[in-house]
């Protein structure tokens, strides 16, 4: 397996033009040591000023262009940034640190990598993302550690890209120590990718972790979800299709689905019906610009 992943992994990088080399961290990171749990603070703390100055009140839509020049963001990038160099993940002490970390951490990465590679219109202009996703990386403890990895590899336990065979990591991976498992589908619901249809941005705390992955779950559900009783179909965004096995298929989906909504007639009807068919919408990969 492991030589058929590093293949795989060459291939892509020749066709997609991703660099092994290249990060977004590059300063090298002071000689001290770091804390996992305190830098986990600092990383919250970032996003939360990301928040505060450059979004939306739901987390929806980010000023780019207004982030790049502020402190904040300068100080993210420069002093930030380079701790993870020598930080090392199998140091956070338990899974609600673990979980919010790497969720702030990704969508910090994604602001960061929006912003560096002067993505104005859409993160899918190439290769429908793939390049993207692949070409955002920081240098963590050692491993270059792109977005695919935060997400395939380490928050859905090394499950592997949806539409690219094989696991994310493989099996002499020294990353594979970072590794979440089981996995949590809730973070489906807690990822943003810079685009129109992506979840809102949070900000997540290892000491409300649980309550806040069931309310991204609940609101984007409550919002995203429409029935047409008529036709007996139920429209849903596409990432239910994409990660249909982490949902438990078609019936693990309309089970989550009546858990989650709210006491509506769109539960009611979901309560009451037998089957219905799973309607997955176009995805909206415009970039979420203010």
């Amino acid at each position: 397996m492991n030589p058929l992943i590093r293949l795989r992994e060459v291939a892509l990088n020749t066709i997609l033009g991703t660099r092994e080399d290249e990060v977004l961290n590059d300063p090298p990171p002071p000689p001290v040591a770091v804390d996992g749990v305190a830098l986990a603070a600092e990383l919250k703390q970032a996003v939360n000023r990301f928040k505060a100055m450059a979004m939306d009140e739901e987390g929806r839509q980010v000023a780019y262009q207004q982030l790049r020049d502020d402190p904040a963001y300068i100080t993210y990038r420069t002093k930030l940034t380079p701790l993870l160099q020598r930080f090392d993940p199998a140091s956070l002490p338990d899974r609600p640190t673990q979980l919010a970390f790497w969720i702030n951490l990704y969508n910090a990465l994604v602001i960061d990598a929006v912003i560096a590679f002067g993505i104005t219109t859409s993160i899918a202009e190439q290769w429908a993302g793939l390049s993207f996703f692949r070409a955002a990386a920081y240098r963590i403890g050692g491993q270059r550690c792109s977005l695919d990895d935060i997400e395939h590899g380490i928050l859905r336990a090394n499950r592997g890209h949806p539409f690219i065979p094989g696991p994310q990591f493989a099996d002499n991976d020294p990353r594979l120590a970072w590794i979440i498992d089981p996995p949590d589908h809730r973070i489906h619901f807690a990822l943003n990718c810079a685009s129109s249809s992506c979840p809102p941005i949070g900000v997540y705390s290892a000491e409300q972790i649980e309550q806040q992955l069931d309310l991204a779950l609940r609101n984007f559900v409550a919002a995203d979800v429409t029935i047409d009783p008529d036709r007996a179909e139920i429209h849903l965004s596409r990432i239910f299709d994409w990660y249909r096995d982490d949902f438990g298929g078609p019936n693990g989906i309309i089970q989550l689905l009546r858990q989650a909504l709210p006491d509506d007639e769109r539960r009611a009807w979901l309560m009451q019906a037998r089957r219905g068919r799973l309607v997955y919408r176009p995805y909206d990969w415009t970039l979420n610009i203010i």
